[in-house]
């Protein structure tokens, strides 16, 4: 089982190059069009409104205006082209990463990564230790050369006969369904567009024998208005070798607006089960469709069912956080499906429950430790519990339970690249398989800490610090801080070899566990979302405070990260505290609270944010709403912020309205740039030149900002 919801993924992105450049090239004129909404009775100024509009011609030349600006400053840094062409080179020599492993009898489905190649190809594997059995089922990259093609998921066959894929172009995310045949890499006829859209995204479950799927279906032209036709998620069924436009309607019509449905076929696909999200809150329903035809809605959005997983066994397990906001596991019979009759086989403890993963004999749970994992194994009743040897301040980012009842899982550190691990017997330890990522650069000289910042509030707040072995806490270290804080997830140890650029230049690299993530459960959660959202903040801006303090850095060395819900992160901290860093990085951020809600995508995330609508939450909205806090006159820090054309789920003009009024008030002579890739969207599907290309100008100019220069090793 992989892990579904994650943040905008900054690939490699903390390293930065040596000396410290002036300005930026002149700010392109920008007109002030000015227009005033009225919320809950206060009138609100809004001189920008008129970059909202994607089509505009005037948009699109400002737009232009805005990347050759970039360009030309971000091309005349010495360290830019070689920074490139260092990671360009690194790739080149990487290993294949593998994910979204699959299990069917007698076969394995995977995902493979392997640059140079643009975008990863779905592949079959006799098994994780027999890659020379590795057949291609579907490689993208032939399909597009320019490699703006991609796979959003796939789901094979109970049999593995076939296999499912969503393909979507140019990082859009705006899935169409296709069938292939596994063991040729066949298509078949079938094709269903529109199955999978930001930020709804897409799912589908075969049937018992193979000849039909289910699948998530957004409205056609003329069923919805235009408006909505990026809502109102429903399942359909689709029978193979016949027509789409004869596909059945099976269940969603009574949904909320804004569901995300995510499907799940049993082993024997008799039944399937559909949890159903209310939004981006962190809210599900879930409905069970039976041998009978019928489908039985099971739990309901108050009763904190967070996860369910379809059993082995007869049984479906459930996630709760009722009375447990750390975790608590139920079994529910399929025979008497009733959340009453449910019992909790895994009690609350201090670990916070993250997913689980049944076998026929075994109940495999992945827990969260403020950060790192850890994996538990139970009988099917929760007995026997045991913990599972994994490596110290590692993360659990997947997990497949195989034919046999063994398992199959993804760990991965700050200093150690990815690796699938193989646990069969319980009385022995996990072992690797030939499914290992290696680096093209060594980490052995990078050692990772936790210590603690203390929030505005008396929280404290876990900080991850990553360093070369000996550096010294003398105030002068180049320090990257990242964080996200938002939607429930957690910010986990991850691996990126490019980092290896930032450490070799004396950097210091720190993930702050902040509210609104995971990291402790529900409560933490719950404590930096709708009208709490300012305690995010606080921990951010504590935990950078708290690297001064200690002296890991000073605001001179420091700078900050992040993306999308982070990114609104970065624009609280530019205009809350402009003074505690000396440059940042921001990709497709959120920066207009008020109008967040507008676009597209924004109704997803009324229930993590808020609504304008409610009076609470529109004076809680409004007063962080970055945007609405830039102040004319100020110093502010120098400013990279990122943004897709393409992008699905935040929309660039979040990007260009905040650039434009930074630029109108900054007095501080620090570059405010804004990029715009046309051939990328929210960082999803993009190609890995682009991606390259984005981190090269990430690095370079912040290694310009923070007057970085290459150490030896």
């Amino acid at each position: 089982m992989t892990i579904n919801r994650l943040p905008f993924s900054l690939v490699a992105v903390f390293a930065l190059g040596s000396i410290t450049l002036a300005g930026a090239e002149p700010t392109p004129e920008t007109r002030k069009k000015p227009v005033t909404d009225e919320y809950q009775g206060v009138k609100v100024d809004d001189p920008y409104q008129w970059l909202e509009d994607d089509q505009n011609p005037d948009v699109k030349a400002w737009s232009d205006a805005q990347n050759q600006r970039t360009r030309a400053y971000l091309d005349k840094l010495p360290d830019r082209a070689r920074i490139e062409k260092q990671l360009t080179e690194w790739y080149a020599k990487t290993s294949p990463s593998y994910s979204g492993l699959v299990s069917r009898p007698g076969i394995l489905f995977a995902l493979k990564f392997q640059p140079p190649k643009q975008q990863p190809m779905l592949i079959t594997l006799a098994s994780a230790d027999d890659l020379k059995s590795e057949k291609m089922v579907l490689d993208p990259n032939a399909l597009d050369p320019k490699g703006t093609t991609a796979i959003d998921w796939f789901v094979p066959s109970r049999d593995g006969k076939y296999v499912a894929i969503s393909i979507s172009k140019g990082g859009s995310e705006d899935g169409t369904l296709h069938i292939y045949e596994a063991a040729t890499g066949k298509a078949l006829p079938d094709t269903i567009s529109h199955v999978q859209y930001p930020t709804a995204g897409g799912s589908a479950a075969w049937n018992a024998d193979g000849t039909g799927i289910y699948y998530t279906r957004f409205p056609r032209k003329g069923e919805k208005p235009d408006a909505d036709l990026t809502f109102y998620q429903q399942v359909y069924f689709h029978k193979l070798g016949t027509p789409d436009g004869e596909d059945s309607y099976s269940i969603g019509k009574d949904f909320p607006r804004i569901a995300e449905i995510k499907l799940e076929a049993s082993r024997d696909g008799k039944y399937i089960l559909a949890t159903v999200a209310n939004g981006d809150g962190g809210d599900f329903a879930h409905y069970l469709l039976g041998p009978d035809g019928n489908w039985k809605q099971l739990t309901q959005f108050a009763d904190q069912i967070k996860a369910a997983r379809l059993g082995r066994d007869d049984a479906i397990y459930m996630l709760s956080r009722a009375d447990a906001p750390r975790g608590k596991i139920l079994r529910m019979l399929l025979d008497k499906p009733e959340l009453a009759d449910a019992t909790t086989i895994v009690a609350p403890s201090e670990a916070v429950i993250q997913f689980t993963e049944p076998t026929a004999n075994a109940l495999f749970v992945g827990d969260l430790l403020g950060g790192p994992s850890q994996i538990r194994r139970f009988d099917l009743h929760g007995k026997n519990g045991s913990v599972i040897a994994i490596p110290k301040i590692s993360a659990i980012t997947e997990m497949e339970a195989l034919e046999d009842n063994s398992l199959l899982f993804r760990d991965v550190s700050y200093t150690e690249p990815a690796a699938w691990f193989h646990y069969v017997d319980p009385t022995k330890p996990p072992v690797k398989t030939a499914l290992v990522n290696t680096s093209p650069v060594s980490f052995s000289d990078i050692e990772v800490s936790r210590e603690f910042a203390i929030s505005k509030d008396g929280t404290k707040v876990p900080l991850n610090i990553v360093r070369k072995k000996g550096t010294k806490k003398d105030g002068n270290n180049p320090t990257l801080l990242y964080g996200y804080g938002g939607y429930g997830i957690s910010m986990s140890p991850t691996f990126e070899f490019t980092r290896r650029l930032w450490f070799d230049r004396g950097g210091v690299f720190v993930v702050a566990n902040i509210r609104g993530g995971g990291e402790f459960g529900e409560e933490w959660h719950k404590a930096g979302n709708l009208t709490k959202k300012q305690n995010v903040f606080d921990d951010f801006a504590a935990s950078a405070e708290y690297l001064v303090q200690q002296k890991w850095t000073r605001p001179e060395k420091l700078a900050l990260l992040g993306g999308s819900n982070g990114g609104l992160l970065m624009g609280a901290m530019i205009t809350q505290h402009p003074e505690l860093m000396r440059a940042i990085v921001s990709a497709v951020g959120i920066y207009d609270m008020l109008r967040v809600e507008l676009a597209p995508n924004g109704a997803f995330n009324v229930t993590e944010f808020g609504t304008v609508k409610d009076p609470d939450q529109f004076k809680a909205l409004y007063a962080y709403s970055p945007y609405h806090h830039v102040v004319d006159g100020a110093k502010y820090p120098s400013i990279l912020m990122m943004t897709g054309a393409n992008d699905g789920r935040v929309a660039p003009y979040h990007s260009r309205k905040m650039v434009a009024r930074l630029d109108e008030a900054n007095k501080s002579g620090n570059p405010i740039l804004l990029r715009t890739s046309s051939s990328a969207g929210h960082g999803i599907g993009t190609a890995l030149s682009e991606r390259i290309k984005q981190q090269a100008d990430m690095y370079s100019f912040l290694f310009a900002q923070l007057g970085m220069a290459l150490k030896k090793r």
